[in-house]
């Protein structure tokens, strides 16, 4: 997925077993953050990071939702220690995830694995994307803020 491409339209069930569609979210800018484990370090920073600042996001007319390959019973556990206002996608077929390009070959310490990279996909009103942050760029202690600016 690039810059100018359309979000697919079914992305997957929540913690809960809803179904998160792209036309939920109609008429809001979605912010839409896939991260590699829940309750690591960096992914824990990342969502707390969204989490602190998500009335500010909510009055710029984002909604958030975060994806990992999890399973819904372990995403239920980090929103409850966490108090994460925001739905998180059970993406355990890796179908989203692959088809946004944010699963593959990863390199660490010498071994080549398989897994997701943290990537954040930004969509205008319509679900178009508008702006992509890719591994490298994602500064989880101030994902929010980088988001926010970018508006700019």
């Amino acid at each position: 997925m690039e810059i100018g491409d359309k979000l697919p339209e079914f992305l997957g069930l929540d913690q809960d077993g809803n179904e998160v569609k792209l036309s939920d979210f109609q008429g809001k800018k979605l912010v839409l953050y896939i991260y590699p484990r829940d309750s690591t370090p960096g992914c824990t920073n990342e969502a707390c990071n969204l989490r602190d600042n998500y009335q500010s996001m909510l009055a710029k007319g984002y909604a958030v939702v975060g994806v990992s390959i999890q399973s819904a019973e372990s995403h239920k556990k980090f929103i409850a220690k966490y108090s994460l206002p925001f739905p998180l996608i059970a993406d355990t077929d890796k179908k989203l995830v692959e088809t946004l390009g944010a699963y593959g070959e990863k390199k660490m310490y010498g071994k080549t694995t398989m897994g997701t990279f943290r990537t954040t996909f930004v969509t205008d009103e319509n679900g178009v994307i508008t702006e992509i942050f890719r591994p490298k760029q994602i500064k989880v202690k101030e994902h929010a803020q980088q988001i926010l600016g970018s508006e700019a």
